[in-house]
């Protein structure tokens, strides 16, 4: 039986991921530091969960701390890692930007040092489609040059790419790369806009909607990602196993994955269909751009068909639907 590292286990995509590698499985090992850059208590219950479940063990640490990776690669000895462990947020950078170097950038570091001295069959690295910056050709493609990223979130989640490039060709580590975009679903982080917005219609409180509404995004539900995560596990990359408008690096097992939806949907869309779900009406209150954030994103996710025979498929009202049904449920909110 394989057995898989997932670092940043307690987190939203984590826990679903372990989740999924549990129920067909294998051996799950996560590392999660717990932080309380959101509601620890949300990240102590998805870990209790997992934990109840055979087959997953835990170990609570940052992954930036040296030989702590080491340390564990050399007990483990994982067939399979994915890397979701991150400082995450566009927002939060500009304030905390110390704390993005250190887990993102540091600790991935220390990934790939570990990686190094007990070689696993695959890594699969989680980065962002913020990388591709103020690009407006869309849809985004894998290929598509992302060299202006307009936060330093976007920044590290860039660096990290490099840095597992390099680590890729130096030491023959097969590694994928997938961008998301716009994840969403039950569990998901406060921080986000869905939770943000559903959680402020349900008390009556308005919403902040930047851009002047002028936003669109290509929001992929929970499983739907998950889903493509699982199947990229099974495709690692080969140097010469080239696809058609493929991202492979000509001197490494390398290549990225955008995992998204394919479709761009306008914020207020989105708005009312969270309206539609909750059966309030939202107060809306209006505020320019914010810094570092991009008004757009849309994937080009043919890649990721071509190598796994997936494309994600849920809808907007029935991701949305399904989110407002569990938040009502595990806060108690009445209906």
């Amino acid at each position: 039986m394989s057995t898989i590292l997932v670092t940043g286990s307690s987190g939203f995509i984590g826990y679903h991921l372990c989740k999924r590698l549990l129920a067909d499985g294998f051996e799950v090992v996560g590392v999660d530091s717990l932080s309380d850059y959101y509601d620890v208590s949300l990240k102590r219950r998805r870990q209790e969960m997992l934990l109840e479940r055979g087959g997953f063990r835990v170990v609570n640490g940052r992954i930036e701390d040296p030989g702590l990776l080491r340390d564990l690669f050399e007990e483990v000895a994982p067939d399979v890692v994915f890397h979701l462990a991150a400082q995450a947020g566009v927002r939060h950078s500009i304030e905390d930007p110390r704390s993005y170097l250190e887990t993102n950038v540091i600790g991935t570091f220390e990934l790939l040092e570990a990686a190094r001295a007990h070689p696993p069959k695959h890594m699969l690295l989680a980065s962002t489609s913020s990388v591709f910056g103020p690009n407006t050709g869309m849809p985004h493609a894998e290929t598509k040059a992302s060299d202006h990223q307009m936060s330093f979130y976007a920044a590290t989640k860039k660096s990290t790419e490099a840095m597992s490039h390099s680590y890729a060709h130096l030491h023959n580590l097969p590694t994928t790369i997938f961008r998301f975009f716009t994840v969403y679903g039950p569990w998901g982080r406060p921080d986000m806009a869905l939770f943000r917005f559903t959680k402020a219609i349900l008390e009556g409180r308005p919403i902040d909607v930047y851009n002047f509404g002028d936003m669109r995004r290509d929001f992929t539900y929970i499983d739907d990602l998950v889903e493509g995560i699982r199947l990229l596990m099974d495709a690692p990359p080969r140097i010469g196993e080239e696809f058609e408008g493929d991202s492979l690096s000509p001197v490494a097992p390398w290549r990225v994955v955008n995992i998204g939806n394919s479709t761009s949907i306008r914020l207020d869309d989105f708005i009312q269909t969270i309206e539609a779900a909750t059966g309030r009406e939202a107060k809306r209150n209006l505020m320019p751009l914010q810094p570092g954030d991009v008004p757009a994103t849309w994937a080009d996710a043919r890649l990721l068909n071509s190598l796994t025979g997936y494309s994600p498929k849920t809808g907007v009202a029935a991701g949305v639907a399904a989110f407002v049904d569990w938040y009502c449920e595990y806060y108690d909110v009445p209906r």
